[in-house]
């Protein structure tokens, strides 16, 4: 298969990322050698290298601390066509190098999520069901696009999941709204059309235990039902499935499943 700038063969492996890529948009190298199952760093530098050169990948990137940069991976148009997906994901200039990347930065912690449930060891009981990506309303008549859906099921439940992914950057009567709209979602009977459930969760993941507190007691104020909370220091010290969630009014953590 010939690309932009260099022959390249490519694997199923391959035609496998550009997919996932329609769903995830932007990735680093860790998600990449997740998703892709590459067994070494030096591999996955080698074939995202490779599969840039050809045109299949756009690469940019971030800079970090100390000056570092992270290099990002999005599908070209090129490799959208190929795997016969929606072209999506960050419009950014070739090899750009940018200082700051809200998009990008959200969107690399909604990945984690959707590494963590799909391609790593979840509970011996528990089975990853599909997950979701939105890029428009939820439903034409309310103001709510979902970071992302997740289903698990066990062999005594089956959950449904909306997520949130929550960076502090947003002030809470932004939040308040979110909550406001999940709410008169999950009144309106669409949920159950659409997605064949009866009800639903929402799992907010803050970036630390103070915003936490803070959109936990907003939500609160208006609903002690469907949110759990949790910070993604958490997940990563423990484990999604860990318990590491709270309610809106209870202070006992508890597990998702």
């Amino acid at each position: 298969m010939t690309g932009n700038n260099k022959s390249i063969v490519l694997q199923e492996r391959d035609r496998h990322l550009l997919r996932e890529l329609a769903v995830v948009r932007v990735i680093d190298r860790e998600q990449a050698k997740i998703i892709a199952g590459f067994g070494s760093t030096t591999r996955a530098n080698a074939r995202l290298l490779a599969l840039t050169r050809a045109g299949f990948l756009r690469r940019y990137f971030l800079g970090t601390v100390g000056g570092a940069r992270k290099a990002l991976y999005a599908m070209s148009r090129h490799g959208a066509e190929l795997v016969e997906v929606p072209y999506r994901g960050p419009r950014r200039e070739r090899d750009h190098i940018l200082a700051a990347d809200f998009f990008t930065a959200h969107q690399l912690e909604i990945n984690d999520l959707y590494c963590a449930m799909k391609y790593k060891p979840i509970p011996a009981d528990a089975r990853f069901v599909r997950w979701l990506a939105f890029f428009e309303r939820i439903t034409p008549d309310i103001a709510l696009i979902p970071d992302g859906y997740v289903e698990i099921e066990t062999s005594e439940k089956k959950l449904a999941m909306f997520l949130e992914v929550d960076l502090g950057n947003e002030s809470l009567s932004v939040w308040r709204r979110k909550v406001q709209a999940y709410l008169s979602y999950a009144v309106s009977g669409n949920f159950v059309e659409q997605f064949g459930h009866q009800q639903f969760r929402v799992l907010a993941i803050t970036n630390s235990k103070r915003r936490q507190a803070s959109i936990r007691t907003a939500t609160a104020e208006l609903s002690h039902r469907i949110f759990w909370f949790t910070t993604m220091g958490a997940i990563r010290r423990e484990s999604l499935w860990s318990a590491i969630w709270q309610r809106p009014v209870e202070e006992q953590l508890i597990s998702l499943l």
